[in-house]
């Protein structure tokens, strides 16, 4: 039974699967659906938190709108995801960066790795 489901998410798994880490500033195009009509919509912010494996890999994008904080949680395998853009890598020394939620301004940054 373990050999089927395996071979199931094997079929499902993206081959050109994006490579980012918890801290990095992405640009998510993510396919929207309007009626019978189908667009790209852009979705830019930090990641806060990469979690599961295999085809249940979802990652967590922040961003601030109108100085809202928004959060939107991507699955990395779904055909929804166009593409995701690194634009900027990030130095993170935890997996997870819920404290970025309190932050505002400044605070709220990750430093940069320039390479």
């Amino acid at each position: 039974m373990d050999d089927i489901i395996r071979s199931i998410e094997a079929a499902q798994l993206k081959e050109d699967a994006p490579q980012f880490n918890v801290g990095d500033t992405v640009r998510v195009y993510g396919k929207i659906k309007e009626g019978n009509r189908e667009r790209i919509q852009v979705f830019e912010g930090i990641v806060l938190k990469k979690q599961g494996g295999s085809v249940r890999e979802t990652f967590t994008v922040r961003k601030t709108s109108n100085g809202v904080g928004v959060e939107k949680t991507w699955p990395l395998h779904s055909p929804t995801v166009e593409k995701v853009e690194v634009i900027r890598r990030g130095k993170a020394r935890r997996a997870k960066l819920n404290y970025l939620r309190q932050r505002v301004g400044k605070s709220a940054k990750v430093k940069e790795i320039i390479r």
